[in-house]
């Protein structure tokens, strides 16, 4: 299976030794840093974190959810600003991995409020069409991909609400419950402006 993963960087994935295998055996591919970088392998360690949810493999300690797929890194994220210019490298990557056949792409990112808030969202704005990586989210599961997406850490914010692309009709939005499997107080609500059940799973 061929996963893209986006995120804001993969810091010192190429040095863990729970990516060894995976380095070794070149199932963990740097694809683009979108953030005029040269290496995916600096930034932010959120995308080597989120990796390692799948990926993580040492032997009787530790092995994560699909330590045999092959990985696609793209850093599509600069955690220092929050830009519409984001919302296009997602689309930009999903582009790319359209092209390299993956199955699946992986991303644990969202997009509701930008430092120039003329460029804002409202929560009637997630009806499935309207955000940049809505778009681009729905296109690609068009194509054929399947789009995990978080759900979106606003829960117990004031915007409470699904970030974008997670709002897309076809992208599995994924909401998070505490260790009692409640629903987390962080994660976000499933309101979204067109009647499509969000979160699809938690």
């Amino acid at each position: 299976i061929k996963i893209a993963v986006f995120d804001a960087g993969f810091k010192n994935a190429d040095q863990l030794h729970c990516f060894k295998d995976l380095k070794n055996q070149n199932r963990m591919i740097p694809v683009y840093n979108y953030n005029n970088s040269n290496s995916i392998y600096e930034g932010d360690f959120h995308g080597t974190a989120v990796l390692g949810c799948m990926a993580n493999f040492i032997k009787d300690t530790i092995i994560g959810a699909a330590p045999e797929a092959t990985y696609y890194l793209f850093a599509t994220e600069n955690p220092s600003f929050e830009s519409p210019i984001e919302e296009y490298h997602w689309a930009l990557a999903a582009e790319k991995a359209d092209s390299i056949g993956v199955h699946l792409i992986n991303s644990s990112l969202g997009y509701t409020e930008f430092d120039d808030s003329k460029f804002n969202y409202t929560p009637f704005s997630l009806d499935g069409k309207t955000a940049i990586s809505t778009k681009a989210a729905q296109i690609a599961s068009e194509k054929g991909i399947i789009v995990v997406n978080s759900a979106g850490n606003q829960g117990n914010r004031s915007w409470k609400y699904l970030s974008a692309p997670a709002d897309a009709k076809d992208v599995v939005a994924v909401g998070a419950v505490d260790i009692n499997e409640n629903i987390a107080s962080f994660s976000s609500r499933g309101f979204t402006a067109n009647p499509t059940l969000k979160p699809n799973v938690c």
